[in-house]
């Protein structure tokens, strides 16, 4: 009878240690689960999905950053008729003390071009974008915008074409 006893209350020693076993698995799985909840997602293996993520934002120009003044942030070309193209240029200055290197001007959609100087401008001199809009299947009122990246702090810089696009001869009317 005393043999039944201690291997009863061995086995209710081991049943006890494998539950404590048990319960600590589990905190250990809860822990590793909320680490890994927490981790950044992972980077693509493929190559061409991450040279798109890599495309999609423009790298900043490495080094020191400096300071750039538009003469005017947004132009309003009024209002045109649907097709016709409306071009401006925006002046402006390196008012910082580091050259100015434009890394990339991009448009909020394909019928928004941006041309921008590719050569840094030294500190105290002025250059130009020139933003031109192709309203051809675009009506209603326009708020263009185009994202300049530069060595600026921060480093995008917004400029925008705003104004209207009226219905062209034979195409119905906008209602808004």
């Amino acid at each position: 009878m005393l043999k039944q006893v201690k291997i009863g209350f061995m086995a209710l020693l081991a049943v006890a240690f494998l539950a404590s076993c048990q319960s600590a698995n589990n905190d250990a799985r809860d822990a590793a689960r909320t680490a890994v909840e927490q981790q950044a997602p992972v980077q693509p293996a493929n190559t061409s999905q991450a040279q798109q993520a890599t495309q999609a934002e423009p790298a900043v120009p490495a080094g020191p950053t400096t300071e750039m003044t538009f003469a005017e942030t947004t132009f309003d070309f009024g209002t045109i008729t649907e097709g016709e193209k409306v071009a401006h240029t925006y002046s402006f200055t390196n008012t910082g003390n580091e050259p100015l290197i434009l890394s990339n001007a991009k448009g909020s959609c394909g019928c928004t071009v941006p041309k921008w100087p590719r050569e840094p401008i030294a500190p105290g001199q002025s250059a130009e974008i020139t933003v031109e809009f192709n309203s051809k299947n675009k009506k209603g009122k326009r708020n263009q915008k185009v994202t300049v990246t530069a060595n600026t702090n921060p480093p995008q810089t917004f400029i925008y074409l705003t104004g209207d696009v009226a219905a062209g001869e034979g195409a119905p009317a906008v209602n808004q």
